[in-house]
């Protein structure tokens, strides 16, 4: 577990108490426009989720960590398309209730998940990528020093037409 005093959240591992939150999350159709989900998951999908979460990111590429204040998950932050070879990886964050967001949790997230990229895992860069309408990720990820470096156009398809994607980095020196 990372602690993050300055805004008084964790992140930690996955845990098999997590998969009824975690079902409220990723069953929620708001959710899924930002998280490319396009069908429901079961509980059963979930507790095999967080069963592979017990290996490490090297042997499954990915890794998820549930942002913990005071002893409630308020998101989680997915780290993904790890390739060790290239030194990189893919970042995606959710901070689920509008009600808990803005408080510095997903910056914090953000920051503490690039100290960890460089510092543990040895990586070159994280990218992220969001719609170009997803104006509180955008400015989250400029806050935390990534880059935007690419734009996919007319990308992601949504219910009031395509949408262009955003891509940003984040190099380290």
């Amino acid at each position: 577990m990372v602690c993050i005093d300055a805004v008084k959240c964790c992140l930690r591992a996955v845990e098999p108490s997590d998969v009824e939150v975690m079902y409220l999350w990723e069953n929620d159709p708001e959710v899924w426009r930002v998280s490319g989900t396009c069908a429901p998951m079961s509980r059963a999908q979930l507790m095999r989720f967080v069963e592979e979460q017990q290996y490490d990111i090297y042997a499954m590429r990915q890794m998820r960590l549930i942002i913990d204040v005071e002893g409630v998950a308020v998101g989680a932050i997915d780290l993904f398309d790890f390739e060790p070879r290239h030194r990189r990886l893919g970042l995606g964050i959710l901070i689920y209730s509008p009600e808990v967001r803005r408080q510095g949790y997903a910056r914090a997230a953000v920051e503490a998940v690039k100290r960890y990229a460089r510092e543990v895992l040895g990586l070159r860069q994280v990218w992220a990528t969001m719609t170009v309408d997803n104006v509180q990720s955008i400015a989250l990820f400029e806050a935390c020093g990534f880059d935007r470096c690419g734009v996919r156009r007319a990308w992601i398809h949504t219910p009031e037409g395509f949408c262009d994607e955003v891509e940003y980095q984040c190099l380290f020196d």
